[in-house]
């Protein structure tokens, strides 16, 4: 499970979601680890451990906002859904 804190103005959200994950043993040793639902998320290790530590910190970049992604049309409005 990913965990992570964002910040929205001066509130806090707590988001957990649940990802699968693909593990494959690479052919040069170590592990590739990869996110079928987040197009280009994709890590490796050395190890089984290393590969999941690699591909969790992919994850959390990958979904996180940049502030720029925010910027809408004058009287846009920011809205959060959870599914």
């Amino acid at each position: 499970m990913l965990s992570s804190l964002t910040l929205v103005g001066e509130l806090r959200y707590h988001c957990a979601v649940n990802l699968k994950i693909i593990l494959e043993p690479s052919d040069d040793g170590g592990f590739t680890a990869y996110v079928p639902t987040l197009p280009g998320c994709i890590s490796e290790g050395d190890t089984r451990d290393e590969a999941l530590r690699n591909i969790r910190e992919a994850i959390e970049l990958y979904l996180e906002s940049v502030e720029d992604d925010l910027v809408g049309k004058e009287g846009a409005e920011i809205a959060e859904l959870t599914v």
